[in-house]
């Protein structure tokens, strides 16, 4: 069975063909990288002379004007004239000239200055007196040869209305009506046999006129016919330094049992 077997032999000189081979292969392209790459430098130092290179500047930028604005004018600022002679919206004669008669008396003194006398004065839109005044002819007035209207005072002011007073208290009005109606005695009132006294308080106005009552004691049964008998009462007007007043008190009313 083992007569045909082949002895095997060493591996050792066929590793070494194989490495050899790689190591071959390895320098020849190593040699062609390095001779590739020495070509490229070469070439390209060769043509750096017939090239076109441009110079390029760098220019600044032109700067641009600025815009100056003309100086406005500046404005005149109006200037004061000393006016030399008076001004008035309307001539009117000073009172102390008594032989001047005029033309029209007023109530309200006039909020315009009268003429004064040895002053040359025009008519204008306002009233004002000359810096350094020219005197005029004659009178001394200027264009004026007369008044027309003089100052008179205000009138007084008329009285201040009257404070009102409050209402004084009379007590019992009884005896101080013209006129005092009598109360009905109720139906009701009659049955559950209600009497006795109701008090009615009321105030009175100016002219005598009772303007409001409403009952403070009493049978409840009574106190409302009470009050409407009040408000029909009729009085004489209170006055107090001359002027009517206002009064205050009570009414009474006695029922008796029906």
């Amino acid at each position: 069975m083992f007569d045909n077997l082949v002895e095997s032999g060493s591996h050792k000189q066929d590793l070494g063909r194989k490495g050899s081979f790689i190591l071959g292969t390895v320098a020849i392209y190593a040699v062609l990288g390095i001779a590739f790459i020495v070509g490229s430098i070469w070439f390209t130092v060769a043509n750096l002379d017939s090239q076109d290179l441009e110079l390029t500047t760098l220019v600044a930028p032109v700067p641009v004007p600025q815009q100056v604005q003309p100086d406005k004018p500046q404005e005149a600022k109006p200037v004061k004239v000393e006016q030399n002679v008076d001004v008035r919206k309307e001539l009117i004669a000073d009172v102390t000239r008594t032989e001047l008669v005029p033309k029209e008396v007023s109530a309200k003194a006039s909020d315009i200055p009268p003429v004064r006398r040895g002053v040359t004065t025009v008519v204008g839109t306002e009233s004002s007196n000359a810096a350094a005044p020219i005197a005029g002819p004659g009178n001394g007035t200027g264009i004026v040869a007369g008044p027309t209207k003089v100052n008179i005072a205000d009138e007084p002011p008329p009285p201040p209305p009257p404070v009102p007073h409050a209402p004084i208290s009379g007590g019992v009005l009884n005896g101080k009506a013209i006129s005092l109606p009598k109360p009905a005695y109720p139906a009701i009132a009659r049955t559950a046999h209600a009497s006795g006294t109701v008090v009615v308080q009321v105030v009175i106005d100016e002219n005598g006129n009772v303007i409001s009552a409403h009952a403070v004691s009493g049978h409840p049964l009574l106190q409302a016919v009470a009050v409407a008998a009040a408000r029909g009462a009729r009085f004489s007007p209170t006055k107090l330094s001359g002027q009517p007043v206002k009064v205050t008190g009570v009414i009474t009313y006695n029922f008796v049992a029906q």
